[in-house]
């Protein structure tokens, strides 16, 4: 009989099948995994009788310190609450952005003392002759790197002119990492905003009508061509509409190596939530029509769709409020990596929409695959003992008011849904039970990229 440090029972979820069995953790790692039970022995056993065991849940976009407020143990806490084993924190900080090696080591100091899960860090560039941080950036272990289309911000979330994305790319191809968009036409939104300005167009459906799909469509063709010629791998982040897949599946066949992730609103919600909510279902893209949404739900049943995402914004009442009277000066975005998880779960598993082993490529195979992230997203020998373990036959509560985030405002709130996170566990250790977290911050780890192995091997 094997002896290990621990031992996981339950559906265990692999990548082709799902076995009533158990996995054999030592020193945070998987070392085994057998159908049926008995062929390990440990001291520590958690057993989940039929709850599913599944790879650790990845979330690839995430936003600590847009709000000041938050931070990693804020949203490192909600994580593990929500399931989520390693998250992927986005570069846009207030007050300054991750777009030199100084402030990307600071963070990585700041986030081995906070953290209660694991964390990787995006980098990103400044609008006017950042590029030379790139290589830099990617030698101290970011994950990927961050541009955008639209101008949130002059200095933290630029909009990068033509010619500087060619060079990043170009670049970022040399390190092998992904450059990811937020893909939105700046020029076409500006207009429109200030001419429904003008008019006192500023109701909530107005943030949808100010961005239409040509909107996203037109930014990601150009980042698609660019990326042609560049050959860099390219990443879509939260798409918002059908034809953007449409065409992302054209560039693929063309040999393009671009990849895309939607997030949970898009695929829950619709413009008449934006109209209903108002401000606290604002986020950018906006949501969209009832039969685009139906759109995106059939290339995420045809497997078009890489990855999903909470694209999680932990903005107070006092960010949204302004947009009751005006939707265009309440701030983008909503908390998700709480919710994120148990939402997914109910509208697909649950439902029988997905296969639990096509719940666990899209939430976590697949983020650790298109970025590269060593030794997570997989139930697999020498794998991280990264689980996220969910009972179908128990229902979750969503209750905006008992979020670990700093946000208190979900669209979701009251809603109850079918499956529940009973453990949430990082390398062998519970994080959450399934009421409580467990672990204190500076448990979690920070998870270089894989170009931070190539710099270390020279």
């Amino acid at each position: 009989m094997n002896k290990v440090d621990r031992i996981i029972r339950g559906n265990i979820v692999l990548k082709d099948s799902v076995i009533k069995g158990e996995v054999g953790i030592k020193e945070g790692k998987i070392v085994s995994i057998h159908e049926g039970t008995g062929s390990l022995e440990a001291k520590t056993i958690k057993d989940f009788g039929d709850a599913y065991v599944f790879p650790g849940v990845i979330d690839v976009h995430v936003h600590c310190f847009s709000n000041p407020d938050e931070g990693f143990v804020p949203t490192s806490t909600s994580a593990a609450a929500g399931g989520i084993t390693t998250f992927l924190d986005m570069p846009y900080d207030l007050p300054n952005p991750i777009n030199n090696v100084e402030i990307f080591k600071k963070k990585v100091e700041q986030l081995e003392k906070e953290a209660v899960v694991d964390i990787c860090l995006w980098g990103t560039i400044s609008k006017k002759n950042g590029t030379d941080q790139i290589i830099p950036l990617a030698e101290a272990g970011a994950v990927a790197f961050k541009m955008s289309t639209f101008e949130t911000d002059e200095y933290r979330f630029p909009r990068i002119p033509d010619n500087e994305i060619i060079k990043a790319m170009r670049l970022i191809e040399e390190t092998g990492l992904r450059a990811a968009f937020h893909s939105e036409n700046d020029e076409i939104i500006v207009d429109l905003i200030d001419q429904y300005k003008e008019e006192g167009k500023v109701y909530p459906k107005a943030h949808n009508e100010t961005r239409p799909p040509v909107t996203e469509t037109s930014a990601v063709l150009k980042l698609m061509e660019f990326a042609y010629w560049t050959n860099v791998k390219l990443h879509i982040v939260h798409v918002s509409h059908p034809r953007t897949i449409d065409l992302i599946k054209q560039f693929q066949a063309q040999g393009v190596k671009v990849t895309c992730e939607t997030c949970y609103p898009y695929l829950l919600m619709d413009v008449e939530d934006l109209e209903a909510y108002g401000p606290v279902a604002k986020n950018n893209p906006p949501l969209r029509e009832k039969e685009e949404v139906q759109g995106l739900w059939k290339h995420i049943e045809e497997g078009n769709i890489d990855l999903i995402s909470s694209d999680h914004a932990p903005w107070s009442l006092a960010h949204k409020v302004k947009g009751y009277e005006n939707i265009f000066l309440a701030s983008s975005g909503m908390p998700g990596v709480e919710i994120m998880t148990p939402l997914m779960f109910n509208s697909t598993v649950a439902n029988g929409k997905l296969s639990p082993n096509e719940f666990a490529n899209l939430m976590s195979s697949h983020p650790a695959e298109v970025f590269s992230i060593p030794c997570k997203g997989q139930i697999n020998i020498g794998f991280d003992a990264d689980f996220t373990v969910i009972d179908p036959n128990q229902k979750t509560m969503i209750d905006q008011t008992s979020f670990k985030s700093y946000s208190k405002l979900s669209p979701f709130d009251g809603q109850v849904v079918d499956g529940k996170v009973i453990s949430t566990i990082v390398r062998g250790e519970e994080v959450f039970d399934g009421e409580n977290v467990t672990q204190q911050p500076g448990f979690g780890k920070f998870v270089p990229g894989s170009a931070f192995k190539v710099a270390a091997a020279r």
